[in-house]
């Protein structure tokens, strides 16, 4: 069984290395196969030459590199990404150290007991949470995962809004293509959608950290995008 993660960045010089280093040491303590494919949005801060820096160390079959002009979104990064992966599994998460690969064993382990098709990291579960949150963005969180878990019956998931899961291939290949939302709506439709098409889902308690370098990509328009995108799935699903 192989592993696949896709890792979208903009702005991770800093970053890149450290998370690469952490699933590089998790995957081989592990004896699991993978790769990672870092998907980078022309970063001005030339997170593409670290990547490459890491490339030329760690060999083409385990960092594989997209490099895209301009910065195109989250969603079309995951399928860019996807058409590069090599593996029979999945993974996306956030390059900025927000997810630790620690938990992505439990992950397997969840998927390989139960077969789900997905499985999510999750911060609304018990042993779940959040560190180096301050209450405006916390409220922030559980005020738009609360809204879309009211309007969207997502059945038994609990973390709409994140964005660290691990997936089968095939799950994400069929998924993926229907998703026309942006930003942190995206998330939120992959799980709506996945349930339409009876897809099982697992979850696992995550503690998601806020970042430690760069600056946060949460802002006025991305929530606005989120709002969009949920008043937009609550009447076409």
């Amino acid at each position: 069984m192989k592993y696949s993660v896709i890792l979208p960045t903009y702005n991770e010089r800093e970053n890149l290395p450290l998370i690469f280093y952490m699933l590089h040491r998790m995957f081989t303590t592990k004896a699991l196969s993978f790769e990672v494919v870092i998907v980078d949005d022309s970063s001005p801060d030339n997170t593409l030459e670290v990547a490459k820096k890491l490339q030329e160390v760690y060999t083409k079959e385990q960092v594989k590199i997209v490099s895209r002009k301009g910065k195109l979104g989250l969603g079309t990064a995951y399928a860019a990404g996807l058409k590069e992966c090599t593996g029979e599994r999945v993974i996306l998460m956030d390059a900025d150290l927000s997810h630790h690969p620690k938990f992505i064993p439990q992950m397997i382990l969840k998927m390989n007991a139960q077969d789900y098709d997905i499985v999510s990291g999750t911060r609304y579960r018990k042993g779940g949470g959040v560190a180096g949150w301050d209450l405006k963005r916390k409220i922030t969180s559980k005020g738009a995962n609360f809204l879309a878990t009211f309007l969207l019956d997502p059945g038994n998931a609990s973390d709409l809004t994140g964005s660290f899961r691990l997936y089968k291939r095939e799950a994400l290949e069929k998924i993926l293509p229907q998703v026309q939302s942006k930003g942190y709506a995206f998330q939120m439709e992959i799980l709506i959608l996945a349930k339409k098409a009876e897809m099982t889902l697992g979850e696992v308690p995550i503690t998601f950290v806020d970042r430690i370098y760069g600056e946060s990509k949460l802002g006025a328009n991305e929530i606005f995008l989120y709002l969009k995108g949920l008043i937009k799935l609550f009447f076409t699903t």
